[in-house]
């Protein structure tokens, strides 16, 4: 089902951008783990619109509640439903897209899919799906909070032209949320916020990247074929609205070395065994090595723009469409937390997975 993620500990997303609510059922979760709607909240907080001049305007206080799976505290093993309710949907300012086809969005190809679409703020294909997502994330980060099996730490490292330049894996979520960006860089956070506040003003929009560190992540994590821990990786954080790449450890600069300064030699030291390079990625052979996991996730620009722009309609005619609505000139800053959910859903999930070929 194509709103299903997850094999063991698994989510199902529902709800439209301008529907009544939004939300998500997790199965698959442990039982007897510490669970509040507060836990849930700080994430959701970090994703929601409003929150600074660089995202859409759209109020949302998307409050979390959790409907069943959890008693006294803790969760029962059974499915949890959690449900944020729209508030503040305003599906007429969307009217004068009915029958129009917004380029590079989703209108056109849900349309042929499904032969009908929902034209307000685009449905299921609405960022604003992510908030189950994000929900369950902030499940899966206590799962593996509970097993000691790492903390994920997501950052904006480039936004259109503009690169971080720190070290990824010293970044904290202090160093994250010091900035609207969310760009631990300060030099680079502040070109950043001035580059996408000329882009809103101008009716544009900016993509860049998002790159995330997953510490203290166990060896044995991943499958050694079909589900190797950078395939599902790749696929849960290329399911993300807007997201178009995807690398890990070097990515695409391994292309350019040599095999002799690529490989990641192994060492001993304090008894453990460990790669004095990490050009993996964490991940080798499918399977986590006990290195952190470095992953970077390609966002485009936000599709919907308010410059004219050529399109089609329904009739097949061509027409000029300056979109209307709310949305942001930048998806970076509030992709960081969607990012960080994913792939805490991941390793949640494999990490449940090898406990139970290891138990």
């Amino acid at each position: 089902m194509s709103s299903t993620f997850g094999h063991l500990f698994r989510i199902h997303t529902w709800g439209e951008s301008h529907g009544g609510a939004v939300g998500v059922v997790i199965d698959g979760c442990p039982p007897r783990i510490e669970l509040s709607a507060a836990d849930l909240q700080v994430e959701l907080d970090r994703r929601r619109p409003g929150q600074s001049k660089l995202t859409t305007p759209r109020q949302e206080a998307d409050r979390a509640e959790i409907l069943s799976g959890v008693f006294e505290g803790q969760t029962l093993g059974t499915p949890i439903l959690v449900m944020v309710r729209n508030e503040d949907a305003r599906p007429e300012a969307y009217a004068d897209m009915r029958d129009v086809y917004r380029p590079s969005h989703a209108d056109y190809t849900y349309e042929a899919k499904y032969g009908i679409r929902n034209w307000q703020g685009g449905g299921r294909a609405s960022a604003r799906e992510t908030i189950g997502r994000v929900a369950a994330g902030a499940v899966a980060r206590k799962v593996l909070a509970k097993f000691g099996a790492g903390e994920v730490v997501g950052f904006v490292s480039q936004v259109h032209t503009i690169e971080s330049k720190v070290d990824p894996f010293a970044v904290t979520r202090a160093d994250v949320e010091r900035s609207i960006t969310r760009c631990p860089d300060p030099v680079a956070a502040e070109e950043m916020t001035r580059r996408i506040d000329d882009a809103r003003r101008a009716g544009d929009s900016l993509g860049g990247v998002v790159t995330c560190v997953a510490h203290g992540v166990p060896p044995g994590l991943g499958e050694p074929v079909f589900h190797k821990l950078e395939a599902d990786l790749a696929a849960s954080l290329l399911s993300l609205p807007a997201c178009k790449g995807f690398e890990i450890g070097s990515g695409f600069a391994a292309t350019r070395l040599l095999g002799s300064g690529h490989n990641d030699a192994f060492v001993v030291e304090g008894g453990r065994v460990h790669t004095r390079t990490n050009h993996s990625g964490g991940v080798q052979g499918g399977i986590s090595n006990g290195e952190p996991i470095l992953v970077r996730a390609a966002f485009k620009p936000t599709a919907t723009i308010r410059k004219e722009q050529d399109t089609v309609n329904r009739e097949g005619e061509a027409v000029k469409l300056e979109a209307q609505g709310r949305h942001d000139p930048c998806v970076l800053p509030r992709a960081v937390p969607m990012v960080e959910a994913m792939v805490a859903l991941v390793l949640c999930d494999h990490l449940l997975r090898q406990r139970a070929i290891a138990s």
